[in-house]
């Protein structure tokens, strides 16, 4: 069945089985990648207020969570992942009856996982903190904001599904009024609970939760108001067996290397930690800074995902192959662009967040090795979003572990215990990408001879004779 355009005026959705795929993919990508950098924008703000107003040691608190709570909360995020592929695969094929269950099973499931991670968050915040070798200075402050931060996590999942189920249905702009309205709450709650009330990280983590449950009131009173297959009834919210098995499909190899590619993240935090609260200073702030090129990057790879799924399920097979590498070649642009850029103005960046001269040095240090090829990260993730689209979701979860997870915990135990220094550390991260990258694209050489002639379904060339999507 073709995907019709929806007849009332103002309808967001895109068809991306039909058409120019350049100016549709552009149409996708661009709000959803001024969203992501208008999230990093508002948690930048976070960290220069309290790194400007509360000192070194509470920018070092706030900045050295973040693969804390990434390791804690991808499994959750991964299944999100797994409801907008689900989505567009069976609003691509026209099943708006199966669209209507994975819409009520994914707020569940953002409900519980909500709920599931928050309470850990709140009880094991310092004792993961303290494994990790935090330094006293830092401690109590990191440890308080985790507890606040993840008492607003059902919030934050609310969103969060909710705006994978938007955009699988092309719908980008939406996610970024809310957060636009949310994002200038955090600014101003920020200003107001940590310069006029001195709150210090505790204002941060608040103004955060607080704007957080805004952004999650928004997208679900517009689901609920939304003429689609995708309209959401809440006192139909359950878990739907049926709609869980697509999801999970992709969504459990997803969040399953996102949680394991955090571990190897949290056991670099913890090396970084080992040099004390300057050099996590810089590390904060450049971290926060390469998050802008991921974000504009991370656009192109949720584009490449999103119409790959609506075309399998439309079988346009021909227009796949197209996706990828028009996908590639805007990421690749994009990155070495921004990577240029920000390696330029690196000093100037970083002192945006901290004046300190030492702080400011160690984070030049790690942003401009970072900025050497962080478009591999762009290309590893676009080829990874293709397969995924194509169902299978544990061949890059295994490359990803053992190109990105793997290369980097024996980096730490081999060459960085040789040789004890900043630099050492973050090369890491660019020969894993560049690894990760050519393992995904090789894969994708042997799988792409399988793919059938249009309008025959994908599933009898790659999974079998069932036509039934399954990972690989």
């Amino acid at each position: 069945m073709r995907i019709k355009r929806a007849l009332h005026k103002g309808k967001p959705e895109l068809n991306m089985v039909q058409g120019p795929i350049v100016t549709k993919i552009i149409l996708f990508s661009l709000p959803l990648m001024l969203t992501g950098i208008l999230q990093l924008l508002y948690n930048a703000a976070d960290i220069i207020v309290v790194g400007q107003y509360s000192g070194k040691e509470a920018l070092a608190a706030v900045g050295s969570t973040g693969a804390l709570i990434n390791l804690i909360v991808n499994m959750f995020l991964g299944l999100s992942v797994g409801t907008s592929v689900a989505i567009a695969r069976q609003y691509g094929a026209g099943d708006h009856a199966a669209v209507q269950d994975t819409v009520h099973t994914s707020m569940a499931l953002a409900l519980l996982g909500g709920l599931t991670t928050g309470l850990f968050g709140l009880l094991a915040a310092r004792t993961l903190l303290i494994w990790m070798g935090s330094p006293e200075d830092v401690l109590d402050a990191a440890s308080l904001y985790m507890r606040i931060y993840f008492a607003g996590m059902p919030a934050n999942m609310v969103y969060t599904f909710g705006s994978a189920i938007l955009r699988a249905v092309g719908d980008t702009k939406r996610p970024l009024y809310f957060l636009t309205l949310s994002g200038l709450l955090n600014v101003l709650l920020n200003l107001l609970f940590v310069i006029r009330f001195r709150m210090g990280v505790a204002g941060v983590a608040l103004a955060t939760v607080l704007s957080q449950a805004l952004s999650a009131v928004l997208v679900v009173r517009y689901l609920m108001q939304y003429d689609s297959a995708i309209r959401y009834i809440p006192r139909r919210t359950r878990l739907h067996r049926a709609s869980l098995s697509p999801i999970f499909r992709i969504g459990l190899p997803a969040g399953l290397q996102g949680s394991l590619f955090s571990i190897s993240n949290v056991i670099i935090q913890s090396s970084i930690n080992s040099f004390g609260s300057i050099i996590m200073a810089g590390n904060a702030a450049s971290a926060n800074l390469e998050g802008f090129i991921y974000m504009a990057m991370n656009s192109i790879y949720q584009a490449c995902l999103t119409f790959t799924s609506q075309n399998v399920g439309a079988k346009q097979h021909r227009r796949v192959r197209r996706i990828l590498w028009i996908c590639l070649g805007a990421v690749g642009v994009i990155g070495v662009s921004l990577d240029g850029l920000f390696s330029l103005l690196a000093p100037q960046l970083i002192s945006i967040y901290n004046t300190d001269p030492a702080v400011i040095e160690m984070g030049v240090i790690r942003l401009r090795i970072i900025c050497t090829s962080y478009f591999f990260c762009g290309m590893m993730e676009v080829a990874a979003g293709q397969l995924r689209g194509l169902g299978y979701s544990i061949l890059p979860m295994i490359t990803t572990l053992a190109g990105v997870c793997g290369l980097r915990i024996v980096w730490v135990y081999t060459v960085f215990a040789h040789s004890h220094t900043l630099q050492t550390l973050v090369w890491s991260y660019p020969l894993s990408w560049a690894l990760a990258m050519t393992i995904h694209l090789i894969s994708y050489g042997f799988i792409q001879r399988k793919f059938p002639r249009d309008n025959e379904p994908l599933g009898n060339r790659i999974f079998g004779s069932s036509g039934n999507y399954s990972s690989v």
